[in-house]
């Protein structure tokens, strides 16, 4: 007795969604009614690979067929019945893993470890500052592609095969996704269910813990923004209603202590009374023997300037500037740089977004390099590319095109977004 599938269709989103898609077709068990195995976390547990022949009726000439079969828990309790699709299959029955005909597969079942008993594959970070705040992610809106697309959410993911706990798994997201967040006195807090893209059930552990900093100053890789919000303001946020109901819970049952008070908002420039960080980058201006100029076209995925002409450029970690330009040079293009030949050729003060972290650009022309320009991180940067200072893209960093045209003009300074 075969296990429910057949073929992949055009509409399928991955292997895993044409499984579903065929499970749910066959034997009426729709994705939400399924979860992933901590064993397997949606990998395939056996993959079969055999010759057909030719096929004249169909017009198929003769090929390799893949079967790709996946392990599934059901995510609640066995259903009495299964509405069978009588054009499907005409009977189905629950077999003992012994029982498995297929001797591979049946090898492989009992190998996994498979107890039927669902568990969290996913862990999630509930981000408290003990004074009546919680920190939520705003979500890249990419439908289709994200849980809860361009919605507030927690900070969190799911678990990986070399991930050797839940907690090492949020640890491993939080590194990932904003990495120089760091919680005190993290806790399981509570097991909540979530639906995948694909319409799985997921458990996800829920790991309370303490941050009182200022999200403005962390460097966010994955999504939108940090936000501290307070439970008054969930309403008016889109918010999945598990979520929102999570964070009340948790609100009641650690109120903040008597006289306390939510920390300070960041402060905003207005004018010059505040004392405001600003973030500092770092940007390398070349120019061919034509004096045309090096750019890269950025990744379209990348979170900032997606499928945009830029500079090349980085972020200021612990290091001084110029050497922050000679390690961006070396990783992301291959260019050897000598400080020596390197001079300060433009400072852009600009603001991207209103009540965003200021940035202080600061652009630097080498006179003479090592290299040619290739591509290092192809998640970053897709091609480079000299491009006369006349006739730039117009898919370009807009502060990029004011300090090219600074550069030219012989203006030490500019400003944007103020």
């Amino acid at each position: 007795m075969p296990t429910p599938g057949d073929h992949v269709e055009p509409e399928d989103r991955t292997l895993l969604a044409a499984a579903l898609r065929e499970v749910s077709e066959a034997a009426g068990l729709g994705p939400g009614t399924l979860c992933l195995t901590r064993q397997l976390l949606g990998s395939p547990i056996h993959i079969n690979v055999h010759d057909i022949a030719s096929n004249a009726a169909k017009g198929e000439p003769a090929h390799r067929y893949y079967d790709f079969c996946y392990a599934l828990y059901l995510a609640g309790e066995e259903p009495a019945t299964l509405p069978l699709q009588d054009e499907e299959v005409s009977a189905a029955r629950w077999l003992p893993q012994p029982e498995v005909t297929s001797p591979t597969l049946r090898a492989k079942i009992l190998a996994a470890g498979l107890d039927g008993m669902p568990e969290p594959v996913n862990a999630s970070a509930l981000i408290y500052d003990g004074n009546g705040r919680y920190l939520l992610q705003l979500r890249d809106h990419k439908p289709g592609e994200i849980w809860e697309s361009g919605a507030f959410a927690l900070l969190g993911g799911g678990r990986t095969h070399d991930d050797e706990s839940l907690e090492g798994t949020l640890l491993r997201e939080l590194s990932e996704e904003v990495p120089d967040l760091r919680l005190e006195d993290v806790k399981p807090y509570a097991v909540e269910a979530a639906s995948s893209i694909d319409g799985l059930s997921v458990p996800v552990q829920v790991f309370a813990g303490r941050w009182r900093g200022n999200p403005d100053r962390l460097a966010l890789h994955e999504g939108v923004l940090l936000r501290w919000f307070t439970v008054d303001e969930l309403d008016r946020l889109r918010l999945h209603p598990a979520t929102r109901g999570l964070i009340r819970r948790h609100a009641a049952e650690n109120p903040p202590a008597p006289g306390s008070e939510p920390a300070a908002a960041p402060p905003v420039w207005d004018g010059g009374s505040q004392v405001v960080l600003n973030g500092v980058g770092v940007h390398l201006h070349i120019e061919d023997a034509e004096g045309r100029v090096l750019l890269g076209l950025r990744h379209p995925e990348s979170k900032y300037a997606g499928d945009t002409w830029h500079y090349l450029a980085g972020r200021c970690e612990q290091e001084p500037a110029l050497a922050c330009l000679v390690r961006e040079a070396q990783e992301e293009a291959g260019l050897v740089i000598d400080p020596a030949d390197v001079e300060l050729a433009h400072v852009i003060h600009v603001v991207d977004a209103p009540g965003s972290l200021p940035l202080m650009q600061l652009v630097f022309r080498a006179r003479r390099w090592e290299g040619t320009p290739e591509v290092r991180e192809p998640d970053k940067c897709l091609t480079w590319k000299w491009w006369p200072q006349h006739e730039l893209p117009d898919r370009i960093v807009s502060y990029t095109r004011t300090a090219i045209t600074a550069i030219a003009e012989g203006r030490p300074y500019s400003q944007l977004g103020w």
